[in-house]
């Protein structure tokens, strides 16, 4: 299952705690992460292996959404920050809206992600 992470510099300390408190998990074999350019090269520096895309806003939302329109990417992981305005939220809005078009799971948020990823868990 593919799985992409995706935060905005505000929240990237975020993910990458996230991630570190679901490493158990998100290491298994079955699971492959991807993420935007930025966020999968801090992935990376805390041992996880990431496929990474362009920058979010150099087109990486796009390339995700992309994926996630062809059936590859079957969960978001993207926490966006509410408090900053983000030059590429047409980008950003598109994502989520292919995430709803194709039903897939998206979590805007640390909560929901968690809730996500224990739902993984019990699968």
């Amino acid at each position: 299952m593919e799985i992409a992470i995706i935060a905005h510099d505000g929240k990237k300390a975020d993910m990458v705690q996230f991630l570190n408190k679901n490493k158990a998990l998100l290491l298994k074999d079955n699971l492959k992460i991807i993420a935007t350019g930025t966020t999968g090269g801090r992935a990376e520096a805390a041992g996880f292996k990431v496929k990474k895309m362009l920058s979010g806003p150099l087109g990486g939302d796009a390339q995700i959404a992309a994926r996630v329109a062809e059936g590859k990417t079957k969960m978001v992981l993207f926490f966006k920050d509410p408090n900053s305005s983000h030059a590429h939220e047409v980008d950003i809005n598109m994502l989520i809206r292919i995430c709803d078009v194709h039903n897939v799971p998206l979590a805007t948020n640390e909560a929901t992600a968690q809730l996500l990823l224990l739902g993984l868990d019990e699968v």
